[in-house]
């Protein structure tokens, strides 16, 4: 469309349509030109019920303040949410006061690589940065998306695997039932949750011998039937607060920090620094698979989708395929 055809201080750019005035801050319009509700919000732009808050100077802190009153962040999970503050937090340190429409690709570039020495801050920090400046196309600010195209750092990732059941076993004798690294691990390995939920998971989520669950991540629900290993650890376990898992002075839920500081100490000890607490989601797909479960059945218990349960599963499921495969030929041969 042509800028005649649009309404005063309306201006097509890469990305849609923006309301822009001197003196405004740039909007971007959220519904299509033409139709009644472009109208209806170009009216209320006009009006004053739309406009948005004056944004003192264009620099990092505030574009990040303004990105954390956005529904991009506010629609986010918290358990990302936390991890995105880090980084949100790290911004503004080294670049507070500079325009985000002043930075380049090659700033992009050299951010990453003055952290490659760590990788997963590095390559966590660039997709972080990516969804920031893509919020800065959004208001208006600029017209390309700089870490947009970055490629991330290549690194040797070491696919994580369950816990042979050695190592499981010298876990269980390290931490006897009653304590939290018991506890915390019977969780995972039982009802095959990632971490985050169990942390989350309430007296009262339990229902008719079974864990009722509402993943964070999916927002899947799930009716999880409790195993006799893990009875055995709740039945130990203090009901002094709503949680299962507390803080050592039992007024909240144990932290992510907490627990996986915990567990470490117990790795450490026994020697299984290789696996961690994300392993036990694999054990408990694992060992749904080694019980003859179909991938709908291991499914039920994780709220994996189709192609998780294959991937979480994949080394066992070969180990067993390949062990039918041989007896088949075995068979053949007599």
């Amino acid at each position: 469309m042509a800028k005649r055809e649009l309404p005063k201080h309306v201006y097509k750019q890469r990305n849609g349509l923006y309301f822009q005035r001197r003196g405004w801050p740039s909007q971007k319009f959220k519904n299509e030109f033409g139709t009644p509700e472009f109208w209806k919000e170009y009216s209320d732009i006009l009006s004053g019920k739309e406009k948005p808050k004056r944004v003192v100077s264009r620099n990092f802190a505030a574009l990040i303040k303004d990105y954390r009153g956005s529904p991009r962040y506010i629609n986010l999970k918290p358990r990302t949410a936390l991890d995105y503050d880090k980084y949100l937090e790290f911004f503004p340190s080294i670049m507070s006061g500079a325009n985000p429409a002043s930075m380049k690709r090659k700033d992009v570039i050299r951010l990453r690589d003055s952290n490659a020495d760590k990788v997963y801050f590095a390559n966590y920090s660039l997709r972080v940065l990516r969804v920031l400046m893509e919020h800065c196309v959004d208001l208006g600010w600029t017209e390309t998306n700089p870490a947009k195209g970055v490629p991330e750092l290549k690194t040797k990732k070491k696919e994580r695997e369950p816990w042979p059941q050695a190592l499981l076993a010298a876990y269980r004798v390290s931490c006897p039932v009653g304590t939290r690294e018991r506890l915390v691990m019977e969780l995972c390995v039982g009802t095959g949750q990632r971490i985050g939920d169990v942390l989350e998971m309430r007296w009262s989520d339990i229902q008719d011998g079974a864990f009722f669950v509402r993943q964070n991540k999916t927002s899947k629900e799930l009716w999880v039937p409790i195993l006799p290993e893990l009875q055995t650890a709740l039945d130990a376990a203090s009901r002094h607060s709503v949680f299962i898992l507390t803080n050592e002075r039992g007024t909240n839920r144990w932290s992510y920090r907490g627990a996986s500081q915990a567990v470490r100490k117990v790795r450490d000890a026994i020697g299984a620094l290789g696996y961690d607490i994300h392993s036990w989601r694999y054990n408990a797909a694992c060992e749904l698979l080694e019980a003859g479960c179909a991938d709908d059945l291991i499914a039920a218990v994780t709220g994996q989708s189709p192609a998780m349960v294959q991937h979480y599963t994949k080394k066992v499921r070969q180990k067993i395929r390949a062990v039918q495969a041989q007896q088949m030929r075995t068979d053949m041969a007599r």
